[in-house]
């Protein structure tokens, strides 16, 4: 190998090295693109999932709970709370859902209170089921811990 590093070298590697990177690129795209359909559920979308989906966001659940990783970290993540607090019982998910929204605020000192939404008893369902779907997408083991 030459002591001296040329400019046809680095050319080289600039050329190889970038050709290299964009194969890999490419690989890994088409790989997330045919993994997406089998760990999600389409399928399974309703209107009141959609109507749950726009609570959410009208309500700005984000600014302090995340769902499956993506929102703020003040409040607890929601993406696996069906299965955290309704044991993948959808009956008493709602039932336990609907209570917890009405009880709040809680006004216990010392800890941080949810505000009350007002949400009636048709959107409460909404919101639960719309957790319910969130909660089913296979998000490769997210969150980490159980209590997320």
């Amino acid at each position: 190998m030459s002591e001296r590093f040329t400019k046809g070298m680095a050319r080289n590697i600039y050329y190889g090295g970038g050709m290299f990177f964009m194969l890999l690129f490419i690989g890994l795209t088409v790989d997330t693109v045919t993994a997406i359909p089998e760990r999600e559920n389409r399928d399974q979308l309703t209107a009141e999932v959609a109507h749950g989906k726009e609570l959410w966001e009208q309500n700005n659940c984000v600014g302090c709970h995340s769902l499956m990783g993506e929102g703020a970290y003040f409040a607890p993540e929601l993406g696996n709370v069906f299965q955290r607090r309704g044991m993948d019982n959808e009956a008493a998910f709602k039932a336990y859902f609907g209570a917890w929204m009405k009880a709040m605020p809680t006004g216990v000192e010392g800890r941080r209170q949810m505000p009350q939404f007002h949400l009636s008893d048709e959107e409460l369902n909404a919101m639960a089921e719309f957790l319910i779907w969130s909660s089913r997408i296979d998000t490769n083991g997210w969150p980490p811990n159980k209590e997320g």
